[in-house]
């Protein structure tokens, strides 16, 4: 990055697993040239589909282990008995090279390391419609046993509790709108204006979306 040049921003969107991120992510990195996404890497076999070095990194946990040793991740979790991180090359190379945002689709547990690690963050927690959504859809997929399933329920009821270190938060119950305010709090944030970000963060208020949420039975699983 040339002197004077503009540093990227990341912004990390964090959601229980099943919700919609990778789709989210996608989109917005596809509308917006000035982002990129982050690939992540991961111990986990790939799903039908899913390409390495597109999707995610696709490692062994010997090679895993062996990046955790060298220090090579900003942040790494384990979720589901697989092992998931974001290298520091991930941010790096599009941040301080191309001065471009990068967009970090990453397990809450992740997130919360990211927190402490990179002051400049953002960070977006997408809710899905509610709890009864959000095991309809995992097990819709076909990917997990039922055990497997009640598991991630039980994780996405704790990761919900870390809302509030979070600075927005989205629910994911219209595809298209969830795109748009993703994109509207890079945008103002990138703007960098007080009002723009004032007028974001009045939108995506985490403690007032999450009491909606709660409000309109979005914890309900019956």
């Amino acid at each position: 990055m040339t002197g004077g040049a503009r540093m990227g921003v990341p912004f990390v969107v964090a959601a229980p697993s099943g919700t919609g991120k990778t789709t989210v992510c996608r989109a917005c990195v596809g509308r917006d040239p000035r982002l990129e996404f982050s690939i992540s890497h991961t111990t986990r076999a790939p799903r039908a589909g899913e390409r390495s070095g597109v999707d995610y990194h696709f490692v062994s946990p010997a090679d895993f282990r062996s990046m955790v040793e060298e220090s090579e991740f900003l942040e790494h979790a384990s979720y589901g008995g697989e092992n998931y991180g974001t290298s520091i090359e991930a941010l790096r190379v599009p941040m301080e090279d191309r001065g471009h945002d990068v967009l970090l689709e990453i397990e809450v547990q992740g997130a919360a390391q990211l927190r402490d690690r990179q002051r400049n963050a953002r960070f977006i927690f997408l809710l899905p419609p509610s709890m009864k959504v959000l095991e309809q859809r995992l097990r819709g997929r076909g990917t997990d046993t039922a055990d497997a399933i009640d598991r991630r329920l039980g994780v996405a009821d704790r990761e919900l509790e870390a809302i509030r270190f979070f600075d927005y938060a989205v629910v994911n119950d219209d595809l298209e709108n969830t795109i748009s305010s993703v994109l509207e709090i890079i945008a103002a944030e990138r703007e960098g204006s007080q009002a723009a970000v004032e007028m974001a963060r009045a939108r995506h208020d985490r403690q007032d979306v999450h009491t909606a949420w709660l409000s309109g039975g979005g914890s309900r699983r019956d």
